[in-house]
Parts: structure tokens; C-alpha cells; sequence
């Protein structure tokens, strides 16, 4: 007792001693240096490093020594630790410890905000706060310290989740003094994400105006730099700059966000460290070759409840498939040799953090790895690799002292002790309850008992027959209690029970359902935990699936690749001056047409399908489409946003990819929405199913940018509140366009009058300022340069020789009108002006005010009038059915059949200025081909197979064959989630959610994930 007295007291020294040296003291004050010895211990020095029968000597802090037969000075308060392992502190790279919960802006119909509504010379927009410091919200939380140091950690890098940028870090130690105490790097990392966070301002309200923000925000920082400090002065700016030699820490979340980050990091010669989720395993290749390291988070998907069978219905594959795969993300990662950490962040249970953790490890990851990502690595990231992480001659005496193997599932962390001060968080000396007993109460009947979990978090089980009751368990010192409800047979009710003694046997006295106290005793049997009779039968499926490309239904077990194919025998529409070639033959191979007419020899390995009675078209193109958009397909918060760019969300798992391919798409113009005049810049993508984003991309296509007219522009039937941004009304619109084009004009002749000035970091100066950079005007500068060119949202006529006046104005012209419903009315004007092309709708009408004078010889009109009429899509099922919109030009108009298909595929290629590659079957393009059961404009028309650069990407043999598989992989995962449940592992109720389809006119706001 005179001996626990004494090491309590000299703690408390301790404690006095290294308080806050600056504050007073209010009575005597103990300035001993007390050094604390931890003999005869297991200690792992680090992740790889592991001394049995080691010392570990700490004062003030600081490790003093740590080995072998070390000596140490007789006044010295020693530990044995007979055979305990000692381990370095966790450190959680990423976590919001001890700063203000962040309170989500509102997502209602509120009065639009243009600007930000923080006061002082901060940056216009209300998401950039680089100049927010951590440690100056910091506050100390016992709590959450607390239950951080139980699960082992003992350091953390507390960030401000509040925004798209966040400011600065502080790495602070979980201990509980004062926040003078505790602060160990108090400017850790800068930090970054793709949420708004508590901003109330509209903008950005997509995803893609996060990015362009982000990109923008870099060059107003570097034009800062470069002498824009003289023309303004912004403190966010300056923050920004001053915060780039920290590390960079960008929250995304999951892959194809990764790589987007990935991609803004590249653009500004930033290697961000990228916290992930658990998604990273499906897009790895991608992942490895972005360079950057990754934090990785625990919570993986949980399992689903499919107690009611239906329930199955409301489950996607990918749902199942992330159950399964998304625990072996982390053993992905080792495998593949990329840096990263682990962090408990997202988890909403902190208690389920080891459980994670091993679930990994049965996963593929090894324990030495994992150490290394809670320790090693994140100090490293940090930069702090000579002060915490490791337990060495002069760093941070941060450890904990375990009671087996760290990873072990009966580990007990009985001691976290974090700067040299001790926090006691189980007793090493109380008895180990884990094991089966006979229960048994006075005389009743003896019960079954089963005890397993640690002593911080005992799990127990009475058994009622082959009923289950759970017992709530918990132990101080010599005394246990025990809780749980019989809700049947001759015992039903509740009992309590508290321990009197624990040897040789618990037991002690019992509260009885009566009120009555009785006796109770429990018997120890085996420490093997087995089951119930009906339980011991179950066997867990160990074996897992493999990864889909996408990892989803239809998805590609291996990607396809080009081969050498020909087709021969076949009716071939060429759309080449050879017209419709009948019994003709087709080879292709590395992607390219190579040959076409009649009898053609088979090269060697060329696979020959025979295609008698089947015709051979191009594969159709898409002019108009918002498939394969990640959020919003609008910016729609400003009048312009021409900043904003679909190549930066492009979505590679959007299952209507994969559904266009089996309508003989090949091509989709990924468009901006309608809900502003001057929208986003378009991407051209060919339907490389499997695919990642980048490699969707049709390479050396030109820049599109969408504009619109109209009802959406006006925000005619945006609500009440929707009254305050300009423009209002149409005549208000043409002003936007001469008011941006004015100052675009401007902006192209301040930088051309100052290239020949110095440039410096993508900003050039003019009179000793430099010229911001403007990635808004870039675009419309591009515009009048002839390099980008516009689609443009149309209606009624009015608009149409409004928007031609504009471009005339400022010597450009517009390439293509989209929808152009009353087109007929204006189709002389438009060739006078020098419209490349015209995508309209084939039957669309009345379906608004504006489209009241729609008619469906639209198309046929101005085709017959000489412009380049296509047909689109702009809905995701309208675009697996294009070839039947074609049909229509010869049903209403009397186009020639071969004239009515070009709308759909050489047409659209002929605005897009991509007909040198695709469009049409010529010796020499693109291999973007498909075969169909019959006349392509028939109603009864199916693609059988279609070819993007000569792959087979859709195939409606192994479209059958791959239904079969998917029912196949459901029921496996369905059943192994059976066999997890049974064990006891936690699921959830599925629940319904509907597939979105985007249009012109939707918006979302830009939401965590």
C-alpha cells in the first residue's frame, strides 16, 4: 500500500512539474524529475523492431533510454512488467479532435448568396479559409481524449473540417492538461477537400465548381505572390502561400475523387497526401500511379440483414462486392507498395476500430504493416519521425502496455502513457473471465454460460435452451456484476448478480425477478469458447471474389482487349460516298479500319464472324448528354461558369455506359447543364466501358463550352427566392453574353500586351502588376480564338439571332445549337452565319412554354435547308434508343434512310470535328463499329455487338452469360453475409435507392460523401 502510495504521489509531482511553466502556482510546488523504469517488458521499438526482456527508462517526457540490460539510478520508480509489450502510441494522422463540431450549411430554397459573408480582407469566397489556424480553436476533450487513449492512441493531427480550404493542422498530444501542454506542432498541414463545409454561399454548388475553385484559388495565390499584394490586400492569400511548405493533406474520400485530387496536385506540383475510404482497391493500378500516399480509414460497409428475401432486391452486386473487398483496401495498398496510414476517422463507433483493424489483418494485411500505418508512417507524413512513432533515445515517451501481441484479439491495453504521463486504463491484475461456466441459482436449474471479449469490454451470453440472453458484465478490482433477462421458462425475468469473492469460483448474492435475494455460484468449465449445438455446423466461406471493372454488375473480370476482326457477308453502311454496301465484308485490327469490301482474306488469328442477314453500321454519337457526371451536371450558382470543367467529374462506373453500349453508342459530348447563359466546358468521351475517367476521354477531340437560352437562364421556375441573380429575363441574357465577351476582350489584350513582359508562374506582368489569371475568361478568350467551341441551349428563334448577333459582334461563330426546336423558322439564318451544326430532338414538344411551336419536321427542315442536322439524346434511356430517333427524320420529312442514320453518327461527328476518326467506315479510322440483328432503323433493331477502337465492349452473347454470373456472385455474397451474421457480426436493413438520371435543368448541391 506505502509503495502504490508513493508512485501516485510522485505522478502527481510529475505532473506538477511539467504543467504550463508561465502559469502561477497556488501553494508549494514539487520540482522533482522523477525517471520512471519499465523492466523485463516485450518492447517494440517500432514496426519491425522487437526487443524481448528490454528496458524502457523515461523523465520528463522524454525516453532517456530504451534495451537491454540497461542500468538506472536507486531513487528510480520501476515497473515490472513481467513479460507485457510496450508499444509505441497510435497516431491518428486525421482527426477533428478538440475543435467545434461543424455545422452543415443550410441545403434549403433560400435567397441565393453571391458572396462571402465573412468580414475583413478575407477571399470572395467563403469555402477558401486557408488563413483558419487549429490551434487557436483548439480545445482540450477529456472525453474524446479518453476514448481515444483506450483504443491505444496517443497523438493526433486535429484538423478543421470546415471547407474546400481548411487552413492549417496542429498535431496535439490526448493528454488531459492544458492546451499549452498538449500542442506539439501547432502549423502541422495544410489542408483541403471537395465539400463546402458550413459556407452559405451558392458557389460552388457541383462538385466541378469545387475543382475549378481549388484551381483558381492556386493562381490567385501565386499572382499574389507575384506582386498582386500591391493591387489588393488578402489575407486568405497570404495564408495560402505562407501555408505551402507545410504538408498537404487533401480529404477526398474515395477513388475516382483520389485521382481528381491527384490530378489538381499534378497541375500545381503538390504531392498531396490524400485521405481516401475503402473503395481504393477497385481503380488500383490508378491509384499506384498517381504517387501520392493515402490515409485510409476503417469503416467498411456493413453487411445487409436479408432476413426477408425480397430485401435482396434493393441491394446492388456493388454493394455486396464492397462488403466483401473493401476490408482487403489497406493489404491492396502494401501490395502494391504505396504509402499510407490508417486513421479511426469515419468511424461512427470509435469501439469498432480494432475490430476493423482486424478484419484487414484477416484480410491480407500484415501486422507489421499495420503498426507501420498507425505509427511509423503517419509521423513520417507529418514529419515528426525524430519525436513520436517509434520508442528511441530522446522522442516522446508516448506508449502503451499491452498484454499480448497488439493485434491479438484478447489484447488488453492496460496502460497508455502519453508525454511521460500515466493514464491506467485497465487492471493488469484483475482475473481473466473469458471462458464457459455452469451458472448456477439456488436450486433452479443450471444455465449455460459463455464469457469472451477483455476486461475493458467483456461480451456474455446465458443459454435458455437454444435461446440466447446477453449479460452485461463489468469488473473493479475483486468485485463483478452481472446483469441479464430470461424471457421464458420457470426462471423468466430479470436477475442481478455482484461477486462476493472470485476464488476458486465467482459467486455472491443475487437480486431475483420476486425482489427476493438468493445465492448464485459459477462454475468455470473450458476456456474454449464453442457455440450452440446448431451454430457448430457453420462454416465461414473464406474464399472471395475478384475485382470488376467496374466492380459492379456487367462489370469486367478482365479488361477486354483489341483483337483483328472481320465480318464478312454483311450489309454495311458506310456512310461514305460508297453508300450501303450489301454482302460485304469489314476487317479491323489495332483499332483501325483496315479494309473494306468483298471477299476479304481472314488474317491469321483473326477471329471471323459471319454476318449474313446482319447489317454493320458506325457506332452512334451522342451530341447531347449528361451520363457519366459526377453530382451536378450544373454550375448554375453564377451567370458564368466557364471555369468549370466535366472533364474534371467524369464518372467511369456509371452503369448507363455500359447500357448505351447496348444501344450502339459508341461516342457521348458530356454537356454542362442550362441553368446559367455561359456554362461549363463539355468532354467528349468514347464508352470504353471499365475504363478509368481518364481514359474515357476522347484524346485530341477540340474544347467545347455549353451556353443556353431561355426559360433556365431566366430561372423562370426556379421558386420565389430565385429572383435575385441576373439575369431575369432574355434581353437580360444577351447582356450577359456582350458584358463577358467585353471583358474578355480586355483580358486577351492586357495578356497579350504583357507576354512580353517577364512571366512568372502563370501569371504575366503589365505596369509592375502582374495580369491575374482568369480560368473564367481563358475560356472565352479561346472561344473568339477559335479554339473552343460553343453548344448553345436554344428554343425559340428571338434567341437563336440574338446569340448569332453576339458572335458576330466579337468575330466568332457558334458551332452548334442545341435542341433548337423552332430551328425551322431560322434554318436560312443559321447557314448564313456559318453554324457548324444543329442537334435537335426528333418528336420533343409542348412540354413547355417555350417548345409550344415545336414540330417534328424540325430536323428534316433544316437538313433540307443544307445544315448539318443531328439527333441527341440529352436523357440517359433516349440515348439506348438513338438509332429508333433517326428512324423519325424518315418518317417525318421523308429523309433517305441513309441520310436519317448519318444524324445520329457522322452528323454529330462532322460538329464535334472529330469526323476525321469516327463517324462513318472508311479505311483508316477509328474501329468504332456496330453489328445489329437487322436494319438499324427498324424498331426491332438490337445491337449484337458493339466495337469502340476495335475492343468489344458490348456483347450480347456474354451480356447473357454475365446475367447468369450476376445471380451467381448475388447469391454467394448473400450467403456468405448469411454465415456472418450467424456469427454475430453486425448488418443492416437494405433499403431502396433510385438510379438518377440527369438532365439539363438539374442541380445538386455539393455534399460530403
Amino acid at each position: 500500500m506505502k509503495r502504490i502510495f508513493t508512485i501516485l504521489s510522485l505522478l502527481v509531482c510529475y505532473s506538477l512539474a511539467y504543467s504550463q511553466q508561465t502559469f502561477p502556482v497556488n501553494g508549494p510546488m514539487d520540482k522533482r524529475h522523477t525517471i520512471f523504469v519499465f523492466k523485463n517488458a516485450i518492447l517494440h521499438v517500432d514496426y519491425k523492431t522487437t526487443i524481448n526482456n528490454a528496458t524502457l527508462i523515461i523523465q520528463d517526457g522524454k525516453i532517456i533510454d530504451a534495451g537491454e540490460n540497461l542500468s538506472y539510478t536507486a531513487d528510480a520508480v520501476v515497473f515490472d512488467l513481467n513479460k507485457k509489450h510496450i508499444y509505441p502510441s497510435l497516431i491518428d494522422i486525421f482527426s477533428d479532435y478538440g475543435l467545434p463540431e461543424v455545422k452543415r450549411a443550410f441545403d434549403g430554397n433560400g435567397a441565393p448568396q453571391f458572396l462571402s459573408n465573412t468580414r475583413g480582407a478575407y477571399d470572395w469566397n467563403q469555402a477558401v479559409k486557408p488563413e483558419v489556424e487549429a490551434h487557436k480553436k483548439f480545445v482540450v476533450d477529456g472525453r474524446k481524449a479518453e476514448e481515444l487513449r483506450k483504443l491505444g492512441f496517443g497523438v493526433v493531427n486535429t484538423i478543421s473540417r470546415d471547407g474546400i480550404v481548411r487552413g492549417t493542422s496542429s498535431v496535439v498530444l490526448l493528454g488531459d492538461e492544458k492546451e499549452n501542454d498538449v500542442v506539439l506542432q501547432y502549423r502541422a498541414s495544410s489542408n483541403f477537400s471537395f465539400d463546402k463545409g458550413s459556407s452559405t454561399q451558392d458557389y460552388p454548388a457541383s462538385l466541378m465548381g469545387a475543382i475549378a475553385l481549388i484551381r483558381q484559388t492556386y493562381y490567385d495565390a501565386d499572382w499574389y505572390m507575384n506582386g498582386g499584394y500591391k493591387a489588393e490586400f488578402n489575407i486568405s492569400l497570404y495564408s495560402f502561400n505562407g501555408n505551402k511548405n507545410l504538408p498537404q493533406i487533401f480529404e477526398a474520400n474515395e477513388k475516382q475523387n483520389d485521382l481528381r485530387a491527384a490530378k489538381i496536385g499534378r497541375e500545381f506540383g503538390v504531392n498531396f497526401i490524400i485521405k481516401g475510404g475503402t473503395d481504393e482497391y477497385e481503380r488500383i493500378e490508378e491509384i499506384k500511379n498517381s504517387g501520392n500516399a493515402f490515409i485510409l480509414p476503417l469503416n467498411f460497409p456493413e453487411g445487409y440483414d436479408f432476413t426477408d428475401p425480397y430485401d435482396a432486391l434493393n441491394v446492388t452486386l456493388h454493394q455486396l462486392k464492397s462488403w466483401e473487398l473493401a476490408p482487403t483496401n489497406p493489404a491492396t495498398f502494401v501490395k502494391n507498395n504505396i504509402q499510407f496510414a490508417i486513421t479511426s476517422s469515419d468511424l461512427k463507433n470509435k469501439n469498432e476500430f480494432w475490430k476493423n483493424l482486424r478484419k484487414a489483418i484477416d484480410n491480407g494485411l500484415t501486422e507489421e504493416e499495420a503498426l507501420k500505418a498507425l505509427t511509423y508512417t503517419p509521423s513520417v507524413l507529418l514529419k515528426m519521425e525524430n519525436e513520436i512513432g517509434a520508442l528511441r533515445k530522446n522522442m516522446r515517451a508516448n506508449f502503451i502496455i499491452t498484454s499480448s501481441n497488439f493485434i491479438n484479439k484478447e489484447n488488453v491495453i492496460f496502460e497508455n502513457w502519453v508525454n511521460g504521463k500515466r493514464y491506467q486504463l485497465s487492471d493488469p491484475n484483475l482475473k481473466d473471465l473469458k471462458g464457459n461456466y455452469t451458472l448456477q441459482i439456488d436450486n433452479k436449474k443450471p444455465l449455460r454460460v459463455k464469457i469472451s471479449g477483455d476486461a475493458v469490454n467483456y461480451e456474455g451470453v446465458v443459454y435458455e435452451d437454444t435461446t440466447t440472453n446477453k449479460i452485461k458484465i463489468s469488473q473493479l478490482g475483486a468485485m463483478v456484476t452481472m446483469s441479464f433477462e430470461l424471457k421464458k421458462g420457470e426462471m423468466q425475468g430479470s436477475y442481478r448478480l455482484s461477486s462476493e469473492t472470485m476464488n476458486p469460483e465467482l459467486n455472491g448474492n443475487v437480486l431475483l425477478p420476486n425482489g427476493d435475494w438468493g445465492k448464485w455460484s459459477l462454475k468455470y468449465d473450458s476456456i474454449v469458447v464453442k457455440a450452440i449445438a446448431k451454430q457448430d455446423t457453420i462454416k465461414t466461406d473464406s474464399t472471395k471474389g475478384v475485382v470488376f471493372f467496374p466492380n459492379m454488375a456487367f462489370g469486367f473480370k478482365e479488361l477486354p482487349k483489341a483483337k483483328t476482326y472481320l465480318i464478312t457477308n454483311a450489309t454495311i453502311w458506310t456512310n461514305e460516298a460508297d453508300g450501303i454496301l450489301k454482302n460485304a465484308d469489314i476487317l479491323f485490327a489495332d483499332g483501325k479500319i483496315k479494309q473494306i469490301g468483298k471477299n476479304i482474306s481472314a488474317p491469321a488469328g483473326a477471329e471471323v464472324i459471319d454476318g449474313t442477314n446482319l447489317n454493320v453500321t458506325p457506332g452512334i454519337i451522342d451530341e447531347h448528354s449528361h451520363i457519366a457526371v459526377s453530382q451536378s451536371v450544373n454550375e448554375g450558382t453564377q451567370s458564368s461558369s466557364a471555369e468549370v470543367r466535366i472533364a474534371d467529374v467524369i464518372d467511369a462506373d456509371d452503369i448507363q455506359i455500359y447500357r448505351q453500349l447496348s444501344g450502339g453508342v459508341t461516342t457521348s459530348h458530356l454537356l454542362h447543364g442550362s441553368a446559367n447563359a455561359i456554362g461549363g466546358q463539355t468532354q467528349l468521351i468514347k464508352l470504353r466501358w471499365g475504363q478509368s475517367p481518364e481514359k474515357l476521354k476522347f484524346a485530341g477531340a477540340p474544347g467545347f463550352i455549353k451556353f443556353a437560352l431561355g426559360e433556365n437562364v431566366k430561372q423562370s421556375n426556379w421558386g420565389d427566392n430565385q429572383v435575385t441573380r441576373f439575369p431575369q429575363s432574355r434581353m437580360g441574357v444577351e447582356q450577359v453574353y456582350m458584358d463577358y465577351f467585353g471583358r474578355a476582350t480586355t483580358y486577351n489584350s492586357n495578356m497579350s500586351l504583357a507576354s512580353a513582359a517577364v512571366t512568372k508562374k502563370n501569371s504575366v506582368t503589365l505596369n509592375s502588376i502582374p495580369v491575374r489569371r482568369d480560368l473564367e475568361l481563358d475560356a472565352l478568350v479561346e472561344i473568339m480564338k477559335g479554339k473552343r467551341f460553343i453548344t448553345c441551349h436554344s428554343y425559340v428563334q428571338s434567341e437563336i439571332n440574338m446569340l448569332m448577333h453576339v458572335a458576330d459582334t466579337f468575330g466568332f461563330k457558334v458551332n452548334t445549337f442545341t435542341h433548337i426546336l423552332e430551328g425551322y423558322k431560322v434554318a436560312d439564318k443559321m447557314k448564313a452565319h456559318g453554324v457548324s451544326g444543329v442537334s435537335t430532338f426528333a418528336d420533343w414538344w409542348a412540354y413547355k412554354y417555350e417548345v409550344y411551336e415545336a414540330i417534328p419536321y424540325n430536323g428534316a427542315i433544316m437538313h433540307n435547308v443544307g445544315l448539318n442536322v443531328s439527333y441527341n439524346s440529352d436523357d440517359a434511356e433516349m440515348a439506348r434508343r438513338l438509332n429508333q430517333e433517326a428512324a423519325k427524320a424518315v418518317m417525318y420529312g421523308g429523309v433517305s434512310e441513309e441520310e436519317a442514320f448519318k444524324f445520329v453518327s457522322l452528323n454529330p461527328a462532322k460538329m464535334l470535328h472529330i469526323d476525321n476518326q469516327t463517324g462513318s467506315l472508311k479505311v483508316g479510322k477509328d474501329a468504332d463499329i456496330v453489328l445489329w440483328n437487322s436494319n438499324p432503323l427498324s424498331i426491332y433493331a438490337k445491337p449484337l455487338k458493339t466495337f469502340v477502337d476495335g475492343i468489344l465492349y458490348f456483347d450480347v452473347q456474354r451480356d447473357e452469360q454475365m446475367r447468369k454470373e450476376i445471380i451467381s456472385e448475388k447469391a454467394r455474397l448473400i450467403k456468405k453475409m448469411a454465415e456472418a451474421k450467424s456469427k454475430g457480426e453486425g448488418m443492416q436493413k437494405p433499403a431502396f435507392k433510385a438510379t438518377e438520371l440527369k438532365h439539363c435543368n438539374e442541380m445538386e448541391l455539393v455534399l460530403p460523401r
